[in-house]
Parts: C-alpha cells; structure tokens; sequence
C-alpha cells in the first residue's frame, strides 16, 4: 500500500539538525509508505568569493513529513538527520493536505523556487551593504558582465552616480530591504 492509498496517513511537522534538512529528506524519501516535501529555495549571495548561488530550506530546521502515525512514527523519528515531530506537549499537530498543496503551488512540484533579483535602469533600491548601507538609489546601469550596477544618489545634497556589486543593493519592495 502506498501512502497516498494509506488513510491514515497525516503530514506532520518534522524538525531536522541543523542545515540537514536534504539529508533527512533523501534518507526518509527511501522508505516506504513515506511521503516528504521540502521546500526551498535558490538565490544569490554575496560571499568571500564574490557572488554564488545557495539553496536553502524555505523553513530552515524543518520539513513536512506524510506517513501512518500508527505504524511509521518510531522509524521515521530515527531516521538520519531528524530530531524529531513538532509536538506540543501531549498534542502532535497534523498539517492538512490543502496547505501542503498551496505550498506546492506556490514553489513548484519540484520544491525549489528560484528567486532572481533582476535590476534594470529606474528600479529604486536600498545599499544593503558597505559604508553605504541602509542608503536609498537609484539603478542607472546595469553591468551584468561583472555583475555590478552604477547607482544615482543623493549624497551630501548633490547626486552622485557609484558602481556597486549588484548584490549589495535590494530592489525597492523587496520584503529584506525592511530589515535594513
């Protein structure tokens, strides 16, 4: 029997090790009448070597788990990289289909959405780092081939045009440039 023709089978809330979220996955993707959807998601980052593409668990620490809670709770919480169901006291909180089928909706059957930071000339953005951090420009070039954009500005009341590394701006709108 498969987990889908299981009818008890619920998705639960499972919380891994840190960063093993993938590894949990695969291991507990190999068992059988087991289900697993983790969400993530790609970007760019800035690091020590310049701009790199990362994955990361859209929920870091955790990932929804479908299985019989009757038959399959013990292996599937000893299974590698799990430390084990979100439960509160004696309440293990189930997570209903329609949400786990919005979340597939909104990233994609194959659990990765990829988020771009396109810039083009006129998008407003906010310095995200630098001396100039938490400052306000706006992009007047894009210089995609180094992966930099010159950016217009007011500064000490005269506009002054900067070339930046376009990872260190965040468009306008962007939920991050509230962080800042």
């Amino acid at each position: 029997m498969t987990v889908a023709e299981n009818k008890n089978a619920a998705w639960f809330c499972m919380r891994s090790k840190p960063k093993h979220e993938h590894i949990a996955a695969a291991h507990l993707r190999k068992m059988d009448d087991i289900e697993v959807f983790l969400p993530r998601v790609r970007f760019k980052r800035v690091t020590r070597q310049g701009m790199a593409w990362v994955t990361e668990a859209l929920f870091p620490g955790y990932l929804f788990v479908r299985f019989d809670w009757q038959t399959s709770m013990r292996r599937v919480q000893l299974a590698r990289g799990i430390n084990g169901v979100v439960h509160f006291g004696e309440h293990w909180p189930t997570i209903s289909e329609e949400i786990i089928g919005e979340l597939r909706q909104a990233i994609g059957e194959d659990e990765l959405h990829t988020i771009t930071t396109e810039l083009a000339p006129g998008d407003a953005v906010q310095i995200a780092a630098g001396t100039l951090c938490g400052l306000r420009a706006v992009v007047s070039r894009v210089m995609p081939g180094r992966e930099r954009v010159a950016v217009l500005m007011d500064f000490l009341g005269r506009q002054t045009m900067i070339e930046l590394a376009a990872g260190s701006v965040i468009k306008e709108g962007d939920r991050r440039a509230s962080i800042l």
